[in-house]
């Protein structure tokens, strides 16, 4: 009778059996997404360390309104489309919805 540190042996490759290709596929999703995050979190720190090193004029040297033409400039369709719905949606919708979309979008801003 062999003693049980005797009888065990150094893991092999071939202990580990490969992994089908619905299982790879996983795998690889996996790892496509740990990137993805990896990247996201280096950029977020990147921007943060970016926000720290310059002043806070400097990053509202932009106004809304520039802001706003700018995308108006860039996507007139998107724009004419918003103008057509709150035409039809009227006042009081748009305000109701306002007080709803607002709050959401502050959020997303942080």
């Amino acid at each position: 009778m062999a003693t049980p540190t005797s009888s065990l042996q150094p893991m092999t490759q071939q202990a580990v059996p490969s992994p089908t290709a619905d299982q790879q596929r996983v795998l690889d999703r996996i790892a496509l997404q740990r990137e993805r995050l990896r990247a996201r979190r280096a950029a977020r720190a990147q921007s943060l360390a970016l926000a720290q090193r310059e002043p806070l004029g400097a990053a509202l040297d932009e106004s809304m309104l520039w802001r706003v033409a700018g995308f108006a400039r860039q996507h007139p369709v998107a724009v004419a489309t918003m103008a057509g719905v709150a035409l039809v949606a009227g006042p009081r919708r748009l305000i109701r919805w306002a007080g709803v979309v607002l709050p959401m979008l502050m959020r997303l801003r942080r």
